[in-house]
């Protein structure tokens, strides 16, 4: 009988302040917002959070301030069941923002996001050395780009030595070292993300993302280590790039799209789950647009992550039927 997957996230944590607008403002203008409020976030929260929700057993690895913002990120993720006992306070540093200016529209929304990593990017190698005795006990590893990176490759090669799969969410879109790709078994860049990552266009044809580059684009990260390759594509859903070719999944859409803040972590925490639960790539694929699809629906990053029975109330209203149900139970036990 399967037991529920154990994830070990290595991550951020992010307060995000949301101004909410119909028209952002250019370069010295002004305009009236239409709302502001705070939730919790960082994309290392996010997804550890969204597994957790899926049913997951999560521990999380960060660093927060002594601060208001870092006792009130501690608390969604503490009361989902994620492990905590692993997230240093650090005194006399602020906790993590995210700046984040959201345009609503009568039928969508578009964010524009400044990250100040604050804590965060504080984290050492030396602190998060006891992974390397205990990692084996884990189904997979997931890593962001929102600590440093000499943290995330000690991470990455302690995984792979020991077997397990690592997943790693290349954002924000920076530069990368070979290393570090070669020791990921799962990238999961958007479009932006894979064209920064190998200096390669990602271009827009009337039928949508050009075949070829993103062959070109998978091709690249190949030759630098990474095991699969699997983009994002907003609305056009996602694509994985095979050898011999590219595998296209869906969009879920909603009739209404409110905050697309957390749709990539909570379709990187689903990926996870779907995977580490006994779902094929495809099956995880679909399982994690479907989450995604629920979380743009809402606002927010963290309150806006579905539960598992909410995905499976979608999956049923949406009668797919590309693997049985009864795999997911072993998450509801």
């Amino acid at each position: 009988m399967r037991t529920k997957p154990k994830i070990l996230v290595v991550g951020s944590f992010v307060m995000d302040v949301i101004a909410t607008t119909e028209r952002v403002p250019h370069s010295g203008q002004t305009v009236y917002g239409k709302s502001f409020h705070t939730a919790p976030g960082g994309k290392g929260a996010n997804q550890a959070l969204q597994c957790a929700r899926l049913g997951a057993q999560v521990t999380m690895v960060g660093c927060v301030g002594d601060d208001l913002f870092g006792r009130e990120l501690l608390e969604t993720p503490r009361a989902a069941g994620v492990d905590l006992s692993h997230v240093l306070v650090r005194p006399g540093v602020s906790s993590g923002v995210g700046h984040v200016t959201l345009e609503v529209t009568e039928h969508t929304a578009q964010n524009r996001i400044v990250v100040i990593p604050g804590a965060n990017r504080t984290l050492t190698v030396e602190e998060v050395s006891w992974i390397q005795d205990c990692v084996g006990a884990y189904d997979m590893v997931l890593l962001q780009l929102e600590v440093p990176l000499e943290v995330n490759r000690a991470v990455a090669r302690w995984a792979k030595d020991a077997g397990v799969p690592v997943m790693l969410n290349p954002a924000p879109a920076t530069d990368l070292d070979d290393e570090l790709l070669s020791l990921v078994t799962y990238l999961t860049p958007n479009e932006q993300e894979a064209s920064v990552e190998t200096g390669l266009p990602l271009r827009m044809d009337a039928r949508g993302i050009q075949r070829d580059d993103l062959k070109q684009i998978a091709a690249a990260l190949w030759a630098k280590g990474v095991e699969n390759v699997i983009i994002t594509l907003g609305g056009s859903g996602s694509a994985v790039v095979g050898a011999s070719a590219i595998r296209y999944i869906p969009c879920v859409k909603m009739d209404h799209v409110a905050d697309p803040t957390a749709a990539g972590d909570s379709f990187v925490g689903a990926l996870a789950v779907g995977l580490t639960a006994g779902l094929s790539q495809e099956q995880a694929l679909a399982f994690a647009s479907h989450t995604a699809a629920i979380t743009v629906s809402r606002m927010g990053a963290m309150p806006s992550l579905p539960t598992l029975e909410e995905v499976r109330a979608l999956l049923r209203e949406r009668n797919y039927t590309g693997f049985d149900p009864a795999i997911l139970d072993t998450l509801q036990s």
